[in-house]
């Protein structure tokens, strides 16, 4: 899961993150994420926990404080580097999730997209679209489409939902889209 550690948000982005690591717990789908404890990330950790879940926190050595790491993770990986830290989440994860964030969230998100696009990996890539977040994301990711910066096949590689539940559901049932070799190959 990707999403922001930013303090003071809104309650219904802390409420779905909450659902979500919730869900995962309960579904035995193991939440791997960047460790902290604010924010977002906190709530989907804790949700995760709640439910007796097994919570993977992946951060690089020099976010590695009190201050930002959750103390009740089942697991704590710290790598040299941010580099090394998206590495290793990708390495650990069968499925992506990106809850509402900031920068750190659209960096991964994207990296994860780019990397399904070019062939690195075949992971389904979910989008939790909570109060419509992302909606002016999807706009443009369309335009990029309509404008042939990407394939019409390249908008199938997200999976998108308001509801975490149902999000979920929809990551389970995914199936990688045909035809993405031309990016490649052409």
């Amino acid at each position: 899961v990707y999403c922001g550690s930013a303090d003071g948000l809104a309650p219904v982005y802390v409420s779905a993150a909450e659902k979500t690591g919730r869900l995962l717990a309960e579904n035995h789908i193991r939440l791997v994420y960047g460790a902290g404890k604010t924010g977002l990330m906190g709530a989907v950790a804790d949700g995760a926990l709640r439910a007796h879940g097994d919570v993977v926190g992946v951060v690089p050595e020099n976010l590695n404080t009190p201050q930002l790491i959750h103390a009740g993770l089942t697991q704590l990986d710290v790598t040299p580097d941010i580099h090394t830290r998206k590495a290793r989440m990708s390495a650990l994860a069968d499925a992506f999730i990106a809850l509402p964030g900031g920068y750190g969230t659209l960096d991964e998100l994207f990296e994860t997209l780019t990397w399904a696009q070019i062939g690195i990996h075949q992971k389904p890539v979910g989008i939790l679209n909570t109060n419509r977040y992302y909606d002016p994301l999807l706009e443009m990711i369309k335009r990029a489409e309509a404008e042939k910066f990407i394939y019409a096949e390249h908008l199938c590689l997200l999976v998108i939902d308001d509801d975490p539940g149902k999000l979920l559901a929809k990551i389970m049932q995914y199936q990688h889209p045909e035809g993405l070799d031309r990016w490649v190959n052409r």
